[in-house]
């Protein structure tokens, strides 16, 4: 599968029936009981890609008043590699079982790209 097949596939639509966006609330429901507790909001992306190598990133926006930098987004690879309701196994299942050649996976450490976007990467290579 090349870059421009890849690009193809995982569009922002694809990933958005992968990973809803209603994802995030369901997550802050599950942590703290009420999804308005959270402190933003959970969207998957994509970053790059190349032959044997997607790269997307979960982006944690920081919600209206809340402070995302408060918040412990240091630790939450941890939490999201094991957590159900993100349930990163299920999706990359999903996703081989769309037909991505996928051989191994790993979450990154979080990323603070401004105080009110961190990202956590996920690394996908491709078989």
């Amino acid at each position: 599968m090349d870059q421009h097949q890849i690009k193809e596939l995982i569009s922002q639509e694809y990933l958005d029936s992968v990973f809803p966006i209603e994802k995030g609330d369901q997550f802050f429901e599950a942590l703290y009981g009420d999804a308005s507790e959270g402190a933003y909001d959970i969207r998957l992306e994509l970053v790059r890609a190349s032959p044997g190598r997607i790269v997307m990133a979960f982006n944690l926006t920081q919600r209206p008043g809340k402070c995302l930098a408060c918040n412990l987004t240091y630790g939450l690879p941890n939490v999201f590699d094991r957590h159900p309701v993100i349930d990163v196994k299920g999706m990359v299942n999903r996703m081989r079982a769309d037909g991505i050649k996928i051989n191994s996976w790993h979450l990154g450490q979080t990323e603070e790209s401004s105080a009110e976007l961190h990202q956590i990467p996920i690394y996908l290579d491709l078989e």
